[in-house]
């Protein structure tokens, strides 16, 4: 067996291959991070991105089909070595080149830290939409803070905790698996923290660009619910989000079509690889800040 040191990140950079320009950028603001050593795989998600890629240091996987943007990722993770893992979409990219540093020194710093999540913003100065900054009203906060989600674009984790948790949520295809990862690294006694400090550039676009955005979207609400809440907290979580909707939600036809459509097929059918959370863990997240009724 080798002696030599582990990388500090296993990087997992995911793509479909429909934004190379993007894509190369992504890796080029990993392969600029100074002062840490990383392992970094290009995942092509049913693509293979083996011709597109030709930068050293830089290893690649193809998927022969789209299986979704959380098992993409977690296809990545054991093709990776490090004593910590950074995922990032292909058309998010790093700012400044002591980011991944940064991530280093507060995981060494914090032990209760299981995973990070930056301060997301345009590069080009458009308004940033509220869903980027995973707490209660959206508002940046100066300081960093405890979360129960995350914009998963660009995410650092603890090898070993991201591991337990249970990785990302393979079943969800797109929508909330940042929630559900969350909800589970809590569970550990983690803490799961968004830093402003930490900053990542990505375009300013809409979510219903994805055709199925709706119908995922309320489908994965009752996932989450069902596969990680005691009864009957999940009937309450995911009965709120359905009131939501009708209140704030669009008022045309064929989005509450899909969506209401989404949310009767997570009740008929819902996979679960995990026992739901306890009610003493539903109590430690209560008491560090999020009650898990919304």
């Amino acid at each position: 067996m080798s002696d030599a040191p582990l990388p500090d990140f296993g990087v997992v950079i995911l793509t479909m291959g429909k934004r190379k320009k993007r894509l190369a950028r992504a890796i080029a603001s990993v392969l600029r991070q100074r002062d840490v050593t990383v392992d970094v795989l290009v995942v092509g998600n049913g693509w293979d991105p083996q011709e597109s890629v030709g930068m050293p240091g830089v290893r690649t996987l193809g998927l022969a089909h789209n299986i979704g943007i959380p098992a993409g990722r977690n296809a990545g993770v054991n093709h990776v070595v490090g004593r910590y893992l950074f995922f990032l979409d292909d058309d998010a990219e790093i700012v400044g080149d002591d980011f991944l540093s940064a991530v280093r020194a507060k995981f060494e710093q914090y032990p209760e830290y299981g995973v990070l999540q930056g301060q997301v913003s345009d590069r080009k100065g458009k308004e940033p939409p509220s869903r980027w900054v995973p707490r209660i009203g959206s508002r940046i906060p100066d300081k960093p803070t405890k979360v129960f989600s995350l914009w998963e674009g660009a995410v650092a984790a603890r090898r070993e905790v991201f591991d337990a948790a249970g990785m990302w949520p393979a079943d969800f295809f797109y929508a909330h698996e940042g929630i559900e990862l969350a909800w589970r690294v809590w569970e550990l006694r983690k803490q799961v923290i968004y830093d402003p400090e930490l900053r990542v550039y990505h375009p300013v676009k809409p979510p219903t660009r994805h055709r199925d955005y709706y119908f995922l979207s309320a489908r994965n609400r009752v996932w989450l619910a069902r596969r990680n809440l005691p009864w009957p907290l999940s009937v309450i979580y995911a009965s709120t989000w359905a009131l939501l909707q009708l209140i704030r939600g669009p008022k045309q036809w064929q989005p509450i079509k899909a969506w209401f459509s989404g949310f009767w097929s997570g009740w008929r059918h819902c996979p679960r690889s995990q026992p739901r959370m306890g009610w003493r863990t539903v109590g430690h997240i209560a008491r560090n800040g999020r009650l898990l009724v919304i």
